[in-house]
């Protein structure tokens, strides 16, 4: 019988892909593999600071038991600046001159477009060219795709099922990225830098404010690497009614793939 992950689009009798995660100051792998109780095999690197994300991508292949592993497919999941276009608007031809028109301190980047059918916009985002031209030495199959892409899918899923308005907010790598969708549609994105629970609580109390939503009847919900998580959650609870901390263990029914520890919850999505 054959077997198809979805994560990854992984057919039984090939091998999976191998993932990279490319962080803001850090770098991961993963591979699925069902001989392990977790059924994928996780293993976070080390970056030496003040080196390029390339540099250390090419000293990780020599060391990385999951990139040492031969494999000539993989998934390049990148921390970058994304910017969402709706569907009817995008002219492929123009991606480039858009992109660096939205984010003109952006240099050295490949700019890459992601379709998002379900949520009719098209995202597109930098990979640098130094990190890809690594990748591409190692790989003949390499697809990339923003870090945020799997986790506004799951976040999408999760309003479709709510008549109330939402905010989301998910916390990776000293960032915040906040997001409401208007049902098949991304109605607000933006992300912040926020390494810390005041500002993160600032930005979240500022985007609300923005999109006129109501205090007493709409609804946040966090997840992911909060900073000072206890002070954060108590904090919005002063200024709204209904908050709420996304629970992954529970959504996905205890998954051993949610109790990986120190696996980003972007990452678990390509698996899940």
């Amino acid at each position: 019988m054959t077997m198809q992950q979805t994560g990854n689009n992984i057919i039984a009798g090939r091998k999976p892909r191998t993932t990279i995660r490319v962080g803001n100051r850090s770098l991961a792998f993963a591979i699925a593999d069902d001989s392990l109780e977790s059924l994928v095999a996780f293993e976070p690197y080390i970056v030496k600071s003040g080196v390029s994300k390339a540099a250390n991508l090419r000293q990780a292949f020599k060391s990385s038991n999951i990139l040492l592993a031969p494999n000539h497919r993989a998934l390049v999941s990148v921390d970058a600046k994304m910017l969402l276009v709706p569907t009817d608007e995008y002219v492929a031809d123009n991606k480039d001159e858009l992109y660096h028109h939205c984010f003109s301190a952006v240099e050295g980047v490949t700019v890459m477009d992601r379709m998002l059918p379900t949520l009719n916009a098209v995202a597109l985002f930098g990979v640098n060219s130094d990190l890809k031209l690594v990748v591409d030495d190692h790989y003949e199959d390499v697809r990339f795709q923003p870090l945020m892409l799997p986790i506004l899918e799951y976040l999408h899923k999760k309003s479709l099922g709510s008549m109330k308005k939402r905010l989301y907010c998910y916390f990776h790598d000293g960032k915040l990225e906040v997001v409401s969708f208007d049902k098949t549609r991304i109605r607000f994105y933006n992300h912040f830098e926020a390494p810390y629970s005041r500002d993160a609580a600032y930005y979240m109390l500022y985007v609300w404010k923005q999109l006129g939503l109501e205090a007493l009847d709409d609804e946040l919900f966090l997840c992911g690497d909060m900073p000072d998580k206890t002070w954060l959650v108590e904090a919005m609870k002063n200024y709204l009614k209904k908050v709420f901390v996304i629970n992954i263990t529970a959504d996905f029914n205890r998954s051993p793939i949610t109790k990986i520890q120190g696996m980003p919850i972007d990452m678990m999505m390509l698996y899940l």
